[in-house]
This record gives C-alpha cells, structure tokens and sequence, in this order.
C-alpha cells in the first residue's frame, strides 16, 4: 500500500499495486492482487491503445462507498517503465489546479477560473478563465497514448467529439472569445506531443482549420508516480 495525499483530486488515501489481467466491456478491469482477482472500474472510453498488456503493473484506489457495485478504479498504468494516468475523470480536475497554481504559464495570475460554462445549448466547455479583461474559454484532452516513447499523441481514436469542440471553439472566437486547448499528457518521460492525423484524419484536419482561426493549442505533461499527479511542465507541438 501506497500513502496518497491529493489536493483536489479525489483520491481514496492509497493505492494498491497490482497486476493488469484484462479490460473488458470498455468499463471492466481484471486485475491481480496478491493471486486474489478484483474487478476495477475503468474510468476511461478512449481505446487505451498500447497501455493493456498483460501483466502490467496497475495502481487502484479504492472507494467504501455503498453506493458503487465496484469499490476499485483503475488509476495509473505502468507501460515501458513509464506511469500512465489512466482515469480521464481526473483530468480537469489537475488542470483546475494548474490553473489554481499558476502551473499553466499562459493563464497565471487569472482574476477567475469556473468549470464546466455552457457556450451554447449543446456544448459547454471545461473552463471559462478571465484574465486581464478577456475571457478565455479552455476545452481539456487527456493523453495516454504514446507509440514513440518520446512523443505523446491524441487521439488513440477517431473522436467526432473532439472535432465538434474544435469547430465550437472556433464560433467562440468568432463571439469574441479567446480559445484554447490543452492536451494534458498523463505520462512521464515525454518530450514533445502530436496530433495522431493516422488515428483520426478529420481530427487532424480540424486541429489545422482551428489552428488557421486562432484557436490556440497548448501540451503540458504531468509529474506522476503512485504519490502525487501535477502538471509538470510545457511541451513542444511537433506538427505545427
């Protein structure tokens, strides 16, 4: 057992390491504690491409809640002897911090932060940020896929999501908004981030429109290990 001592995130107070069985049915995790087998929930719907090979060393939290049928979520991954945050419900709630924290070099000093503003009727984004006068509105892409152990990529798959922000953020700055996106990569050891156009072409082709309009792009990786996750420091953008 691990001692875990999170500011905003949510954490049960430790972690148990384990060993990754399988996934399943997108939501289910079998995982192996000390020869006894659980059944963690998975809090992320990407595709988790290259992250579930067997055996992998896995880290749980565990939840007493009566409520919840499972009392364990799966929290990171190790993969290539690099940590992997997995639980995409974390990832505005780190990025809340940063912001909190001046951790984010171009929202330090915001006058306010609020999550989750609706825009419009059927999109609301992960925060509004005033700064100087002028609101910002940021939309957060958690990051878990890395094929080159260099380089963080996004998607891991096709999201039509995804590109529906980017053509919302776009109408946002055509209303006098500044938009942003943030790509936090929940993976130690990288350097650089990309967009994964192989994986999603109209993603890709959206990231440049937007791009072209004057939605900005921004990557930041996370410090993580079993005892804290925060935003780390800023990455390069390798297809500009």
């Amino acid at each position: 057992f691990i001692n875990i001592y999170y500011s905003n995130m949510k954490f049960s107070k430790r972690l148990i390491k384990g060993k990754l069985i399988k996934r399943y049915k997108r939501f289910f995790t079998d995982i192996n504690i000390k020869n006894k087998i659980i059944t963690a929930h998975c809090p992320n719907t990407g595709s988790m491409m290259g992250l579930l090979g067997k055996n992998n060393d896995v880290w749980i939290s565990k939840n007493n809640d009566p409520k919840r049928k499972l009392k364990y979520t799966l929290e990171i991954i190790k993969v290539k002897n690099n940590l992997v945050g997995v639980n995409t419900l974390l990832a505005n709630k780190i990025v809340y911090e940063g912001l909190s924290n001046n951790l984010i070099n171009e929202f330090k000093n915001s006058t306010s932060i609020k999550p989750e503003v609706y825009f419009n009727k059927d999109t609301r984004f992960d925060f509004l940020v005033n700064k100087n006068n002028q609101n910002y509105f940021i939309e957060v892409k958690n990051v878990t896929l890395f094929r080159n152990i260099n380089t963080a990529e996004f998607p891991d798959a096709v999201t039509s999501r995804g590109s529906k922000h980017l053509i919302t953020l776009i109408d946002a700055i055509k209303k006098g908004y500044k938009s942003y996106v943030i790509f936090l990569v929940q993976i130690q050891n990288i350097d650089n981030f990309k967009i994964a156009k192989d994986i999603d072409k109209d993603y890709y082709k959206n990231y440049l429109l937007a791009k072209k309009t004057g939605v900005q792009f921004l990557a930041y990786k996370c410090k993580i290990d079993p005892v804290e996750i925060t935003i780390k420091k800023k990455l390069k953008i390798i297809n500009e």
